[in-house]
């Protein structure tokens, strides 16, 4: 028997369950939440450790916040509304980026967290070789692999562990109230990183409005647009190498994954995804 993550609410509350021993990032999630800026993420109310016949199951229990998530690729959201979401989203993700963690936190999100993604060019290199030795079938057209290499080539030498980055915020993981941004949900993978850890999942799962998200976070950090797009592409092409290696070691029980994944790689090397509104 395995216990699945899952979530139950109440008009309330909101609680997530999730197996102690298989997936122990629930832990750093509880422990970081009363330590956040106040107000980027729902109020922890309890949480602790529950014996489910053979297993432990860890909870949590939140006070639920008005709102509903925009989903992946903001269906049914027009334009005018996704920039002033965008807008509210970078706002909370600077304020997070600005926090200052101290002992045991500050300690914890420098902790090694086997993350997926982009850690420095030596280690993507390493993945893309891991991905080539490993697709023995040759079900990864050899033209995506040498994207992947390309894209390794112009990849900074070293990601930089400078601030707090979220790491998992798209837009799933927001609550939006009235057009407007309620909170981010889901702190498991928060860790120190680069804002672009974070300005990766905000624009890549905007749909149509990605040139928007990426817009909008160009102005507020007054990052250059082709800065942004080249820590977005090397952001995406590490977490997909690193998908399909994992797809590609269990066949039989990442088959969606891996379609969805190689679809995602043929975006990224061939429709060159991050690139296609500069030409």
């Amino acid at each position: 028997m395995t216990v699945v993550p899952t979530t139950s609410t109440s008009a309330r509350t909101f609680v997530k369950i999730i197996d102690a021993a298989g997936h122990p990032r629930l832990n750093r999630e509880v422990a970081l939440a009363p330590h956040l800026p106040a107000g980027l993420t729902a109020p922890l109310l309890d949480s602790g450790l529950h014996r489910l016949g053979t297993l432990d199951v860890r909870y949590a229990c939140y006070t639920r916040v008005p709102g509903a998530a925009p989903g992946m690729g903001m269906p049914g959201i027009d334009g005018v509304t996704a920039r002033s979401l965008a807008e509210e989203a970078v706002h909370r993700l600077g304020r997070l980026h600005s926090w200052i963690p101290v002992g045991h936190i500050d300690q914890m999100l420098r902790d090694p967290l086997d993350h997926g993604g982009f850690t420095s060019q030596a280690a993507l290199f390493v993945e893309v070789e891991n991905l080539a030795a490993l697709d023995r079938h040759k079900t990864i057209p050899r033209p995506l692999i040498d994207g992947l290499t390309a894209i390794a080539e112009h990849a900074p030498q070293q990601a930089q562990a400078v601030v707090p980055v979220h790491a998992d915020c798209h837009w799933d993981n927001w609550l939006v109230h009235d057009r407007r941004v309620t909170v981010l949900l889901d702190f498991e993978w928060t860790r120190f990183g680069e804002p672009a850890d974070d300005w990766f999942f905000l624009a890549r799962f905007s749909g149509p409005h990605t040139q928007t998200v990426l817009d909008v976070i160009s102005q507020a950090t007054m990052t250059p647009l082709e800065t942004l797009r080249a820590e977005c592409e090397v952001r995406e092409a590490t977490y997909l190498a690193s998908d399909l290696c994992i797809a590609l070691k269990h066949p039989d029980t990442s088959s969606r994954m891996a379609a969805e994944r190689l679809h995602a790689l043929e975006e990224l090397i061939i429709e060159r995804y991050w690139w296609r509104h500069t030409r």
